[in-house]
C-alpha cells in the first residue's frame, strides 16, 4: 500500500466534487461549496451564467440585479430549492422568471423595489414553502399572484404600502390550504374584516400580525384582539403596544386593547365562545385550538364528565377533529364545556359555553305560519267592522217602505195622560215627506187618520220605553179633540 500525500489526497476531492467535474466550473466573483452558490456582494448586475445543472442554493442578494427575466435560467434546475436576491434594488420580476425553478422551497425578495404582485406570479412554484417579500414598495396584490401555492407556510409582506390584502384568499381554505404565518405589519391597513378574521382557526390568527397599521377604531376588532390576549396569541400578546388605531376626528393613534368602556365607543369586553341552540337540536362544539396539527384532545362536561368516545347512548360524541357533537339537546346539558389539548410545547385548555333555550325549533315554518295566521285573522275582522258599518240596512223612514207597520197601541191614551211630553226613546225622526201610507189606520175615538204614522204596538209593562207618537194622536194633551173612554 502506499500512502497518500496531501497533494493525491486534494486531487481526489476535487474528481470526487461536483466542481471538479466537466462542465461544473464555479461562476467568476462567487464562491462555491458542495451544491451551495454564493454571489454575494460581488456588484453583479445580472445573473452569472451558466449557472451548474446541481446548484440547491444561489444567493445573489446584495447587488444590482434590478431584472429578473424569464432567461435568468435559460436551463432547467431541478435541484434548486433556495434562491436569495435580497437588498438589490429588484423592480422587475417576470411572471415566466420561475419557469426553470419549479422545486424553489425558498424564495427572499426582501428590501428591493417591488411596488407590484402580478397576477400568477408565483403560480410555477407549486412547492414553495417560504416567500419573503418585506420591505419593498408593494401598493398592490392581486388575488391570483398566489394561486398553485398549495404548500406555502410563511408569508412576509410587512413594511410596504398595501392598503388592502385579499383576505379571502385565507377565508376560502383552498388557495393557501398550509398557511400558518401571515405578516401584513407597517402597512397602510385601514380596515380589516374582524369577523371574517375571528372565523379563522386560531393556530393561523396565532400568526396573523396586523401591528403598526393605521386601523380605524372599531369594536369588533377590539373584541377580536382581545380574546387573542386572553389566550395568549403570539400576534397580540407580542404587539400589544404596536397594535393602534384612530378614532374619527383623532390626530393619534391610540392602543386597540384600551378601548374597553371608553367613549365614543365603549366597547365592551370579549365574552369566551358561547353557543345557543333549542331543546331536541343537534350542536358541534369545536375545538378551536392555536396549536396546528394537534390530535390528543378531551372534552369534559358541565357535570364533570370526561368524553373520550361515545357517550349517554350516543348522546354525546367525540368526531375525529376534535369537535364534541352534542345531539337531541336537553335542558341539563346547558353550560360551560372545557376541551383540553396537548400541544407540541404547552397545553391549553378552552371554554365552550353552551346555552339551550327551553323550547323548541322545529324550523322557521311555524313561525311563518303564526303569523300567517294572525295577519289573516286582523284583516278579516277589519272586513267585518267595515260591512257592519257602510253596508247594513238603513234604518230611517225613507228606506222601511215594506217594513211591516206595527201593531195597534190601545193604551195610547193612558201614556199621553200620564205624560205631558212625548217620550220619544228612540229618538226624535223627522217625518219622511215623500213616503206615503200603504194602509189606513183607525185614530182615536174611530177617526180615520189618511195621512198619520201606524198605530205603536201595545206596551208590555209599566215601564216600556214608548215608541214615537204621530202628531195627530192624543199623547198630546192640548188637543181640543173630545176622549171617548
Amino acid at each position: 500500500r502506499v500512502p497518500m500525500g496531501p497533494l493525491s489526497l486534494l486531487l481526489a476531492l476535487s474528481l470526487l466534487s461536483p466542481w471538479g467535474s466537466a462542465g461544473g466550473t464555479c461562476p467568476p466573483r462567487c464562491v462555491c461549496a458542495s451544491n451551495l452558490l454564493s454571489c454575494t456582494q460581488a456588484n453583479l448586475s445580472s445573473v452569472p451564467a451558466p449557472l451548474p445543472r446541481f446548484t440547491a442554493v444561489l444567493d445573489l442578494s446584495h447587488n444590482n440585479v434590478t431584472r429578473l427575466r424569464a432567461d435568468w435560467a435559460p436551463a432547467r434546475l431541478p435541484h434548486l430549492h433556495a434562491l436569495l436576491l435580497s437588498h438589490n434594488g429588484l423592480a422587475f420580476v417576470s411572471t415566466e422568471a420561475f419557469t426553470h425553478v419549479p422545486r424553489l422551497r425558498h424564495l427572499d425578495l426582501s428590501s428591493n423595489r417591488l411596488r407590484t404582485l402580478d397576477e400568477n406570479l408565483f403560480s410555477d412554484l407549486g412547492e414553495l414553502e417560504v416567500l419573503l417579500l418585506y420591505n419593498n414598495e408593494i401598493t398592490t396584490v392581486d388575488r391570483t399572484a398566489f394561486e398553485n401555492l398549495g404548500r406555502l407556510r410563511k408569508l412576509y409582506l410587512g413594511q410596504n404600502r398595501i392598503a388592502r390584502f385579499p383576505l379571502e384568499l385565507l377565508r376560502e381554505g383552498t388557495r393557501l390550504p398550509q398557511l400558518a404565518l401571515l405578516d401584513l405589519s407597517a402597512n397602510r391597513l385601514r380596515a380589516v374584516p374582524a369577523g371574517e378574521l375571528q372565523a379563522l382557526p386560531a393556530w393561523l390568527r396565532d400568526r396573523l400580525y396586523l401591528h403598526n397599521n393605521p386601523l380605524a377604531c372599531d369594536c369588533l376588532l377590539f373584541q377580536l384582539l382581545d380574546r387573542g390576549r386572553r389566550r395568549h396569541l403570539s400576534a397580540v400578546e407580542d404587539f400589544q403596544d404596536e397594535l393602534r388605531c384612530s378614532l374619527p376626528g383623532a390626530t393619534t393613534l391610540i392602543k386597540i386593547l384600551d378601548l374597553a368602556g371608553k367613549q365614543p365607543l365603549n366597547c365592551s369586553k370579549a365574552r369566551e365562545a358561547v353557543l345557543e341552540a333549542h331543546l331536541g337540536d343537534s350542536v358541534t362544539l369545536g375545538c378551536d385550538s392555536r396549536w396546528q396539527g394537534v390530535r390528543s384532545r378531551h372534552w369534559v362536561t358541565p357535570g364533570g364528565e370526561r368524553v373520550l368516545g361515545d357517550g349517554g347512548n350516543g348522546s354525546v360524541v367525540l368526531l375525529a377533529n376534535g369537535s364534541l357533537q352534542l345531539r337531541a339537546l336537553r335542558p341539563e346539558d346547558a353550560g360551560t364545556y372545557s376541551c383540553s389539548v396537548a400541544g407540541p410545547l404547552l397545553n391549553e385548555t378552552l371554554y365552550v359555553e353552551l346555552l339551550v333555550h327551553n323550547f323548541t325549533l322545529h324550523g322557521p315554518h311555524d313561525t311563518l305560519n303564526t303569523a300567517y295566521t294572525t295577519l289573516v285573522g286582523c284583516i278579516l275582522s277589519v272586513v267585518l267592522v267595515l260591512i257592519y258599518l257602510y253596508l247594513t240596512p238603513c234604518r230611517c223612514c225613507c228606506c222601511r217602505g215594506t217594513e211591516k207597520p206595527p201593531a195597534p197601541r190601545d193604551d195610547s191614551i193612558n201614556s199621553s195622560v200620564l205624560s205631558t211630553t212625548p217620550n220619544h226613546a228612540g229618538g226624535t225622526r223627522e217625518p219622511c215627506g215623500s213616503h206615503i201610507a200603504s194602509s189606513a189606520g183607525t185614530g182615536q175615538n174611530g177617526r180615520f187618520k189618511g195621512g198619520g204614522t201606524p198605530p205603536l204596538p201595545t206596551r208590555q209593562g209599566p215601564k216600556a220605553q214608548r215608541k214615537v207618537s204621530d202628531p195627530d194622536s192624543v199623547s198630546s194633551v192640548f188637543s181640543d179633540t173630545p176622549i171617548v173612554v
